[in-house]
């Protein structure tokens, strides 16, 4: 999924700014982790065993999207991030959230009961 790679770049790239410029580690490193496991989960669900496995990583994916967005709502209220940058990373991090969401409705809804 090229949207989650691509965020996942916004997010190293964030990490690097919070880390050198405004010397914040705790919470960067937090926002790295979950921020680029998105897109990791999402990867991995590509050569699922199972129908079943492929909606356990994809809800990873989705927990971890849900994840990044507490995160980026902390670095904005704590003054981290500016409210341009709070915006951007937010929308993009929200329309994963969509996605996924969407994915796992789809997916359980086509598993046979």
């Amino acid at each position: 999924m090229e949207k989650s790679a691509a965020f996942s770049i916004r997010i190293v790239n964030l990490y690097k700014y919070l880390t050198c410029e405004k010397h914040e580690y705790v919470m960067a490193e937090q926002i790295k982790r979950s921020g680029t496991s998105i897109g990791a989960n999402i990867s991995e669900s590509q050569n699922a065993q199972s129908r079943a496995d492929f909606i356990h990583k994809m809800n990873i994916a989705l927990k971890e999207a849900d994840e990044t967005v507490y995160w980026l709502n902390l670095l904005h209220k704590t003054h981290y991030l500016t409210d341009i940058e709070f915006e951007s990373m937010k929308n993009d991090a929200e329309e994963l959230v969509k996605l996924l969401k969407a994915i796992v409705k789809t997916s359980k809804s086509r598993t046979p009961h």
